[in-house]
């Protein structure tokens, strides 16, 4: 077995970074809320369980996001695990803000968390915590419910969707 040797610190620019963090598939998230009265959200592919007790989440987002100032003002937070039929959803909800839940079956609960309707498994939560961690911030979200189904998630490897295969 041939080994090669590590990529030392020099060679850690983000474009070499970029390509190794995605060798790991990981599932794509919806975060969205309505605030001021309009539908406000994002996709986001670092999404992870934290805690049972207290039963928190957790996902990055970009220092440089403008919609993450807007979302984090929301009393509630949807978070909705995206479905294998999603992918056309995720690239809108990395677009043009104004587009981003067209054609998109939502709920909005009393408190203003908005969930996809047909996603994999939907979260009302709250924002716990952020810690600044580099060029991101890391969000912990506190569960107050959820809802789940036995679809198959959306995949993000290797910069583009797909699905399980089992």
């Amino acid at each position: 077995m041939t080994v090669s040797p590590l990529v030392t610190n020099q060679d850690l620019d983000p474009a070499r970074l970029r390509q190794a963090f995605g060798t790991f598939p990981s599932g794509v998230v919806a975060v969205a809320a309505e605030v001021d009265g309009a539908l406000t959200g994002l996709a986001a592919s670092s999404f992870t369980s934290v805690s049972l007790d207290p039963p928190l989440v957790s996902f990055s987002v970009a220092n440089t996001s403008k919609t993450w100032p807007d979302l984090r003002r929301a009393r509630h937070l949807g978070l909705s695990v995206l479905a294998d039929h999603h992918g056309a959803v995720c690239r809108r909800l990395a677009g043009p803000v104004e587009h981003r839940f067209d054609d998109v079956a939502v709920t909005v609960s009393d408190d203003g968390a908005v969930t996809l309707d047909d996603a994999v498994a939907r979260f009302d939560c709250t924002l716990y915590r952020e810690v600044e961690a580099g060029d991101h911030t890391l969000v912990l979200l506190r569960l107050h419910g959820v809802d789940h189904g036995d679809a198959s998630p959306l995949v993000f490897h290797r910069s583009g969707f797909g699905r399980l295969v089992g």
